[in-house]
């Protein structure tokens, strides 16, 4: 990998994993719920997760996909159901009378298996590889280097949003005030879909 090529590629992994997305917007609603601290294995989860669906998304998938196109519609249809029933269990974590949060935060195994219908995570995944994996390498080894750049530049991107939501944690004193921004990102995370399902 030359020089150029890796910074682009620490470039695009950077804008796109500190950018809006469902994995930020759930790790700001687990900030602000459960704490930074029992929103660690989310966070690993994610970026540990998505480094391997990017090597495998380069091995074996992009050819699969290639040739059995009508496994994209499967796979946005899987992801719209899933990323609405996430959003509903987001809008309903605090119940209007309730003092403290309900629900437990995403494990490690939970946050590495929503990669897979995540919508962003399988454009970014598509994109690093056929942009940037380099051809000299060979698949594996070129595959397996854009995957290891791409995580250890979205754990320190994906942080920041789940330290966000500790710190408007402090404005939410109340179920109320709770709920409503459960309820915020919940409806953002479903808006979050439109580019998936209009393309």
């Amino acid at each position: 990998m030359t020089y150029e090529i890796l910074i682009a590629l620490v470039g695009f992994a950077f804008a796109s994993s500190v950018t809006p997305g469902p994995n930020n917007l759930m790790l700001m609603a687990s900030g602000a719920n459960y704490g930074l601290r029992r929103t660690l294995p989310h966070m690993l989860g994610i970026s540990l997760g998505h480094a391997f669906m990017v090597a495998m998304v380069g091995i074996v998938l992009l050819q699969i996909f290639m040739t059995y196109p009508v496994l994209n519609i499967a796979l946005k249809v899987l992801s719209a159901t899933y990323m609405l029933w996430l959003a509903w269990k987001i809008a309903n974590a605090v119940p209007p009378e309730a003092k403290e949060v309900t629900g437990k935060p995403f494990t490690f195994l939970q946050a590495a298996a929503f990669q897979w219908v995540n919508p962003k995570a399988w454009f970014m995944a598509i994109t690093a590889i056929s942009a940037y994996a380099p051809q000299d390498r060979g698949l594996i080894v070129g595959s397996v280097m854009v995957a290891v750049v791409f995580a250890a530049v979205n754990l320190p991107s994906v942080t920041v949003w789940a330290w966000m939501g500790v710190q408007v944690r402090r404005w939410l004193g109340t179920a109320r005030r709770l709920r409503v921004f459960n309820v915020t990102m919940a409806v953002l995370l479903v808006v979050s879909l439109y580019p998936m399902l209009t393309h």
